[in-house]
């Protein structure tokens, strides 16, 4: 038993001063933290300091420029990208106004050429619907084109016919076929128009302006002439008139 109670106790004494060891603090060393201290030190200065400070001027420069044009590009590329689309789609929309422009035409000669017969309601609802349909295209940037009584413009009239007319000006449109019209201040469809010319001249009109002419009467001798000449031809001559 006392052998027993002997071990207990160094067993006791042993985890005791574990423990007491274990509770102590662990001293830095001063010297290790000298040392990492004294092997990082502070960022050197060049030793030519005015070369370095105009070399990372030139390099910010450049850089500044460069973002600048990287910025204008971009610019450029959003403008182009924008027109582009409104170009597609202006050009789209062309497309189904042309389409249209038959139906147009279709109302504008049945209100042309109206029949008696036909009760004059159903005109004025015809032209109801013609207006309503224009206004909707002209809102889109549909316009048609004045071409009776203007000069002929071969890039908006298209001429089918000349025609010989009296009191008008020379190729002056008389008539239009078919009208014209511009989308969005670009011309869709020329108008087909008859151009007026002047009157071609019959032969016996150009004999009897010829005969009216006729060969110029004889000159008659000018005062100068006859002071020049001697008095005594002017007497001969007298006397043989008398004679």
């Amino acid at each position: 038993m006392e052998t027993k109670v002997g071990n207990q106790e160094s067993n006791t004494n042993r985890e005791g001063g574990s423990q007491a060891a274990g509770s102590q603090p662990v001293e830095a060393n001063p010297s290790a933290s000298q040392s990492a201290t004294h092997e990082t030190p502070g960022a050197e200065l060049p030793a030519d300091l005015a070369g370095a400070y105009q070399k990372v001027q030139a390099e910010k420069r450049e850089l500044y420029d460069r973002l600048l044009r990287k910025q204008a590009e971009f610019e450029n590329y959003r403008k182009r990208a924008q027109r582009e689309k409104e170009e597609f789609l202006q050009h789209a929309n062309a497309e189904l106004v042309r389409s249209l422009l038959p139906a147009l035409d279709a109302f504008e000669r049945a209100l042309k050429q109206r029949d008696p017969r036909v009760p004059e309601a159903f005109y004025q609802g015809l032209e109801l619907t013609y207006r309503q349909l224009l206004d909707v295209l002209g809102r889109a940037g549909l316009t048609p084109l004045e071409a009776e009584g203007k000069d002929f413009d071969p890039h908006l009239h298209q001429a089918i016919e000349t025609v010989e007319a009296e009191g008008v000006r020379d190729h002056e449109v008389v008539e239009e076929v078919q009208r014209g019209y511009k989308f969005k201040h670009r011309l869709l469809r020329p108008a087909m128009v008859k151009v007026a010319i002047r009157p071609k001249r019959s032969e016996g009109a150009a004999d009897t302006s010829a005969g009216n002419d006729g060969p110029s009467p004889p000159n008659r001798a000018s005062t100068a002439d006859l002071e020049a000449r001697p008095m005594g031809e002017l007497g001969g001559e007298h006397q043989t008139k008398e004679s």
